[in-house]
C-alpha cells in the first residue's frame, strides 16, 4: 500500500498549486484537498455531481448530506468543495488579533492553507449569479479554541469579499431529506447498463408514470409488475421510479421517508405528465 505524506511543506504547496487545486469552476474545478490526501478517514465519499459532472470529494457524513441538499436545489448551479483562501493575507485587512500560529505545520513551520467547506454558485430567476460560502462543523467543535479561530478567519475573509458566509452543523441538516436525495441521486444519469437506449428510456418513463397515476397498489408492487410486463432486468422499474423523482417529474415530500410499501398517492405532491424530451435523459 502506498504511503501518504501528511506533512505540509513548501514542496507540497508548490505541487498543489501546480496541479491547479482550488482553481476553475464547474467540471474543471479541482478541490484543494481530495479523498486521496486523507486515506485514513473512514467516512469519505466520492460522488459524481449533478451540477458539475465531476467527482466531488467529501470527508464526513454531514458534508455528504449537505452536498446532496445542494444538489437538489434548482438555484444552485455550481458547488466547489474545500475552496482554498489562497489570497487570505491580502484580503483580510484587520488581522492583528488573529492567531495564525495555530495553523502552521509543526515541522516545517509553513502556514496551512485554510479552506472553506463549500463555495456555492446560485443563479436567480433574473439570470444573475451570486455566491455564498458555508463552513461545516460538528456542533462540539464550536467550543474549541482552534475551530473558533479558524471560523473567525473565514468569516472575515468572506466579509471582505462581500460574500454571504455561514456555519452549518449536523443539527441544521434534515437527515431524512438528505438520505432520500442520496437514494435517487445515481438514477438521474441514464446509462446503457440495463440494455436500454434513450428512446426506450423515454418511453418506459412515460409508461411507468402513467401506470403509477392509475394504480392504487404499493410502489414496490407496481415496479415489480412493470419489470415482468416489459421483460426488464430486475429493479429496472425501481431505477426508473427513482429517475422520475430525480428529474422531479414525480414530486414527493422529500422530508418524509420514501417507503416502497406505501401507495404513491400517500407520498406524492405533484406529478408532471408532459412527455419527456431527449434532453431530460442525462448520459455520462
Amino acid at each position: 500500500m502506498a504511503k501518504h505524506n501528511l506533512q505540509w511543506d513548501e514542496n507540497k504547496l508548490k505541487r498543489f498549486l501546480r496541479e491547479g487545486r482550488g482553481q476553475g469552476e464547474g467540471q474543471n474545478y479541482k478541490p484543494w484537498v481530495t479523498v486521496q490526501d486523507f486515506p485514513s478517514k473512514g467516512r469519505c465519499s466520492r460522488v459524481l455531481g449533478w451540477k458539475t459532472n465531476r467527482i466531488h470529494h467529501l470527508f464526513t457524513d454531514s458534508g455528504t448530506r449537505y452536498f446532496y441538499l445542494l444538489e437538489w436545489e434548482d438555484a444552485v448551479v455550481d458547488i466547489r468543495e474545500h475552496f482554498p483562501l489562497l489570497d487570505l493575507e491580502k484580503v483580510i485587512k484587520e488581522k492583528d488579533d488573529l492567531n495564525f500560529n495555530l495553523f502552521k505545520d509543526k515541522n516545517s513551520g509553513l502556514p496551512y492553507i485554510i479552506y472553506t467547506s463549500f463555495l456555492i454558485t446560485l443563479k436567480g430567476v433574473d439570470g444573475q449569479k451570486r455566491y455564498i460560502a458555508r463552513s461545516l462543523k460538528a456542533d462540539y467543535e464550536l467550543q474549541r479554541k482552534r475551530s473558533i479561530e479558524r471560523l473567525e478567519i473565514e468569516r472575515r475573509y468572506w466579509l471582505n469579499k462581500h460574500i454571504d458566509w455561514g456555519i452549518v452543523t449536523q443539527k441544521d441538516i434534515p437527515t431524512v431529506k438528505a438520505k432520500n436525495i442520496e437514494w435517487v441521486h445515481s438514477s438521474l444519469h441514464f446509462t446503457d447498463e440495463r440494455g436500454l437506449d434513450k428512446e426506450e428510456m423515454i418511453y418506459l418513463c412515460d409508461v411507468l408514470l402513467e401506470k403509477m397515476t392509475e394504480s392504487h397498489q404499493a410502489i414496490r408492487k407496481i415496479v415489480a409488475d412493470f419489470d415482468k410486463e416489459y421483460k426488464l432486468q430486475t429493479e429496472t422499474g425501481l431505477f426508473i421510479f427513482k429517475h422520475l423523482i430525480a428529474t422531479k417529474r414525480i414530486k414527493l415530500d422529500m422530508n418524509k421517508e420514501i417507503k416502497l410499501n406505501e401507495r404513491l398517492e400517500n407520498l406524492v405532491i405533484d406529478i408532471k405528465k408532459e412527455r419527456m424530451g431527449e434532453d431530460s435523459i442525462v448520459n455520462y
